[in-house]
């Protein structure tokens, strides 16, 4: 779909649209703007805390590109005759909570009557230009830093059935409504060059893309290493995996190489919301990222490895 559209181009454009996280738009020989968009349906009960989540989530692509968000715009649809203005308030405080916390304003916004409840943000942020990060980035050789567990895909679906435990649950929110701030800025510390968030699809499908857009290198996934919130091994071992997940491990299937079982690849697709950020750094630095971002409460791990290639992903036990 997005071939069938004209390509953007500039010498101010650094980063388009269809080949990132966000764009990038340079403003002098020091800084970009970040510009990225995102919107979400419930996951949780909670209103507020949907909101946060949705806002976190929003953000969470300026720090991939290594930047920082400055303001937001809330974007809302909202089935008026279903749901009153006063559970939209919650959402919409949600999100001031995320902005607040993570150091954006939200400065106006947008609603438009929806059958579905959708709340996010489109966001600007800045970069400076010598520490931008981008999907295409990696390094043979680079060490492969995540810094959220995953298993939210699961989660929330455990959630909707009402299988989770509230372990599970409360697990999942602390991940989802954590900014990937602390992660960005170690990345960019460390001299990473290559970045992205784990989000809709998944470490796999997200790595896939990185692998891609380089084009001469391949991944090594270590998936004992890969943090995991708590129970959704079993929970996944059971079935209770989204549709989306399924799809993500169809979608790399043709560039995977494995000996695991189909319950760890599917965990290691599963769709995430709010996810951590994957980056590559020099082997000898990724040991002192990792300890820096668990000394602060993240559950950050080395899960793999990058190596000279031809974009292929490998998943060993």
């Amino acid at each position: 779909m997005l071939r069938r559209l004209p390509a953007t181009s500039g010498d101010a454009l650094l980063v388009g649209a269809h080949a990132d996280d966000a764009a990038v738009w340079r403003i002098d020989d020091e800084r970009a703007l970040v510009v990225t968009v995102d919107v979400i349906t419930p996951l949780v009960d909670d209103a507020r805390t949907w909101g946060r989540i949705a806002a976190t989530n929003a953000a969470s692509d300026v720090y991939a590109m290594g930047g920082r968000p400055l303001f937001a715009l809330n974007i809302v649809g909202w089935n008026r005759d279903e749901l009153s203005l006063d559970l939209l308030g919650e959402v919409l405080l949600g999100g001031a909570d995320a902005a607040s916390g993570g150091g954006w304003m939200v400065a106006g916004g947008h609603t438009i009557d929806d059958p579905e409840p959708k709340y996010g943000q489109a966001v600007i942020g800045e970069v400076a230009l010598d520490g931008l990060l981008r999907k295409d980035g990696l390094r043979a050789g680079d060490a492969l830093v995540l810094t959220k567990p995953l298993g939210i895909g699961v989660a929330a679906t455990a959630i909707k059935a009402g299988r989770a435990s509230h372990g599970l649950e409360s697990a999942a929110v602390a991940s989802m409504v954590r900014t990937n701030a602390d992660a960005a800025v170690c990345a960019v510390a460390a001299q990473a060059a290559g970045a992205t968030d784990v989000t809709g699809f998944g470490l796999l499908g997200h790595l896939r893309e990185m692998v891609e857009a380089h084009g001469g290198i391949d991944a090594d996934i270590d998936a004992a290493r890969v943090p995991l919130l708590p129970g959704v091994a079993d929970l996944a071992a059971e079935g209770v995996v989204p549709g989306g997940s399924r799809r993500n491990l169809q979608w790399v299937a043709e560039r995977l190489d494995s000996d695991v079982d189909d319950t760890a690849l599917l965990l290691l697709a599963d769709a995430q919301t709010s996810g951590g950020l994957l980056f590559g750094v020099e082997p000898d630095a990724a040991e002192g990222v990792v300890g820096t971002l668990r000394g602060g409460g993240h559950e950050a791990a080395v899960v793999g490895h990058v190596r000279a290639g031809s974009g292929r992903l490998r998943v060993r036990g």
